[in-house]
């Protein structure tokens, strides 16, 4: 791959944005170099026309690739590994091209985001982005007993399973890993035990890209 193609991709939005961190870790994972803009909350940038012009939707991230832009994390994600990696190993196994080991990690990564990412979503606000005095525990606690009910789904698929979608690390993780660091992260509530989500986030928790855009504190 030559470096000026490299070169040429920059990444729309903010690093404490989950859907902006799956991108920053894919492109990790894909030894991809980038130029990132910050974007979106206090940053702004995000609803003014030039980025509208973008992305019409007003949110992070967006990617431009040369004269091409892409928005949707997952999508972004997806053409990554298809421009850029498949080339290599690693792109290949972190999106396989086969069609139906490609078709299960399709399915994942829209999973996230009709099934996984709604429940997460109130959870993360009031436990992270909340003061703590206008906290309403008990509709937390009911909203954390809902997520957690999504979670076993994932528990139950990987008691067979290394990874979400068998043996090899995927986009797939990436996509649910990034949820699952604000799952585990979250304190001050009550959570059941889910040991192959443990067993499962543990086996990816100290890849580079991980440790670099997914670890750091939430914000």
């Amino acid at each position: 791959m030559a470096d000026n193609k490299k070169q040429q991709l920059t990444i729309w939005g903010r690093a404490n944005s989950v859907n902006v961190q799956k991108v920053l870790w894919c492109l990790a994972e894909l030894d991809l170099a980038y130029e990132r803009i910050d974007a979106g909350m206090q940053f702004g940038k995000n609803n003014e026309a030039p980025y509208l012009a973008m992305n019409p939707n007003g949110r992070v991230p967006t990617l431009v690739d040369g004269d091409y832009v892409l928005w949707e994390s997952n999508s972004v994600m997806r053409y990554l590994c298809m421009a850029y990696g498949q080339g290599s190993d690693q792109g290949s196994q972190v999106y396989p091209s086969q069609p139906k080991a490609r078709a299960g990690v399709d399915r994942w990564l829209d999973w996230t985001l009709s099934t996984l990412q709604p429940v997460d979503r109130p959870v993360f606000w009031a436990l992270v982005r909340t003061p703590v005095e206008k906290r309403d525990m008990v509709a937390i606690q009911k909203d954390v007993d809902a997520e957690a009910a999504v979670w076993r789904i994932v528990e139950a698929h990987l008691e067979t399973r290394r990874f979400i979608e068998g043996d090899q690390f995927t986009i797939a993780d990436i996509a649910l890993g990034a949820f699952a660091r604000r799952w585990f992260g979250v304190e001050g509530v009550t959570k059941p035990k889910l040991p192959n989500l443990e067993r499962w986030f543990s086996q990816f928790a100290a890849r580079p890209g991980f440790t670099q855009f997914i670890a750091p504190p939430m914000t």
